[in-house]
């Protein structure tokens, strides 16, 4: 990463990067799709990482004919999803915390960006624990359009007052990585285990393993 030059901000991915959410979201879908006496197969879900629900509908649309009812999945997976983590919470990926405390200890401005709105976001971040932990969040309501396109994060760069060429951007989808391209900033591709999309890969600048390997190469950086 030293060929792009300094580091000047990180912008953080939510669903499937800070937090282990897109796990739970497959769960719920799938358990709401078999109550209907349909399949949505674990081959799909990758396909869905990183959309906006638009997109997910959509495609949910397209896979189970156009006579699928859209609005009782939407309702029912919430109650699943709901149930789901009432019991289970939400559990926060590998090394976040740790990154977080050298981030804020060098003083390096960071935010939140996703494709989620707003009141899902508040919700899984308290259900995680960490309601207060980002003092900018950069959600779909924000912006005309969501990821894949750029918006997300170029307003993103804006409230954080830095030019978005010196934004690492970490994302865990194929959908975050291409909106990150497309905005010209540094784009991370860190898979989880649940949304390992192979259409990410070689798409962005860097591939990691998790944000633990992020904060080592800050610790050389800094």
């Amino acid at each position: 990463m030293d060929s792009f030059g300094p580091i000047a901000a990180l912008i953080f991915d939510m669903d499937g990067l800070v937090l282990d959410t897109e796990r739970t979201y497959f769960y719920a879908w799938q358990q709401t799709a078999q109550a209907m006496g349909a399949d949505l197969p674990d081959a799909c879900l990758p396909l869905l990482s990183g959309r906006h629900y638009q997109e997910i509908e959509q495609f949910l649309r397209a896979h189970f004919g156009e006579s699928f009812d859209l609005a009782y999945f939407r309702a029912q997976s919430g109650v699943y999803w709901r149930a789901h983590v009432a019991t289970e919470g939400i559990a926060i990926k590998t090394g976040f915390e740790d990154l977080l405390a050298f981030v804020r200890q060098q003083q390096i401005p960071y935010c939140l960006a996703t494709n989620s709105r707003a009141i899902n976001v508040r919700e899984c971040l308290a259900l995680a624990g960490i309601p207060e932990v980002f003092s900018i969040i950069i959600t779909r309501d924000d912006v005309v359009q969501g990821k894949p396109a750029p918006d997300i994060f170029l307003t993103a760069a804006k409230r954080l007052q830095v030019p978005i060429h010196e934004c690492l951007i970490l994302e865990d989808s194929a959908t975050g990585i291409a909106a990150a391209k497309a905005a010209g900033g540094r784009a991370v591709f860190i898979p989880s285990s649940e949304s390992l999309d192979l259409r990410a890969e070689g798409c962005g600048d860097y591939r990691m393993k998790d944000l633990t390997e992020v904060l080592q190469y800050l610790k050389l950086s800094f």
